[in-house]
């Protein structure tokens, strides 16, 4: 990719309600991209080492080195949402985050990193359509947690917190980018992809024509006449 001769760093931050279609969204952007290129980061609760910790601090040794590609499934903004709401932190230290979390970024920014943040706007309909689906569906179920049904329950708590992170966390350098997530297919394509393809610079890489060589004779080779233990098929 021309971007990585580049030698520019990209971090991407992806926010939005539970069911706004964020992993979603991240699997259609890596599932034809290079896994040495680009690396996915949504990390478990903090230890009780970390939570002594400067609060962004475990997410700053995820940062891209140049050429790199990392996209935050959850990020330091979790402490503007559910850690807010859920009562994980108190409104001192969510509204402490608020205030610093802009110069942070403007490190991140001024060290040769392009920042960008997305918010995946679900509407209530489709949220209620979308959680109900994982419960009716045991191939969702697991996506499916206590923690995601008390969020639906306190949507206008999230509607509260989210109101005060945009107020204070969508600056000029770092602006927070809204994308109507209702048409999973649709936000996931058009706009976001196209508006992160956009958002990246980079030069087209030349290629060479491939054409496979042919394959060497076989010679004295013979298939081995092993026990080989084949797993059945079941369809």
């Amino acid at each position: 990719m021309g971007f990585v001769k580049r030698g520019q760093g990209q971090c991407v931050v992806f926010k939005g309600r539970d069911g706004a279609g964020k992993g979603g969204t991240i699997k259609a952007i890596t599932e034809r991209v290079s896994p040495r290129i680009f690396r996915v980061i949504a990390l478990p609760a903090p230890t009780d080492r970390e939570k002594t910790q400067m609060y962004i601090q475990r997410y700053l040794p995820h940062l891209p080195a140049a050429g790199e590609i990392v996209l935050f499934d959850r990020s330091w903004y979790n402490r503007a949402g559910v850690e807010r709401v859920m009562g994980f932190c108190t409104i001192e230290q969510a509204q402490e985050f608020l205030r610093a979390v802009p110069l942070v970024e403007r490190a991140i920014i001024q060290s040769g990193v392009l920042l960008i943040k997305y918010w995946l706007e679900v509407s209530p309909e489709e949220q209620t359509r979308r959680l109900e689906s994982r419960i009716h569906d045991e191939r969702k179920i697991w996506k499916l947690s206590p923690m995601d049904i008390e969020s639906y329950r306190r949507w206008y708590d999230y509607s509260r917190a989210s109101d005060e992170m945009f107020e204070l966390t969508d600056t000029d350098f770092a602006p927070w980018h809204v994308v109507r997530s209702d048409n999973k297919k649709r936000a996931s394509l058009n706009p976001l992809i196209s508006h992160l393809l956009g958002a990246i610079p980079y030069d087209k890489v030349g290629r060479e024509k491939i054409s496979l060589p042919a394959r060497q004779k076989a010679k004295d080779y013979e298939e081995p006449d092993y026990p080989f233990k084949f797993v059945p098929e079941k369809f």
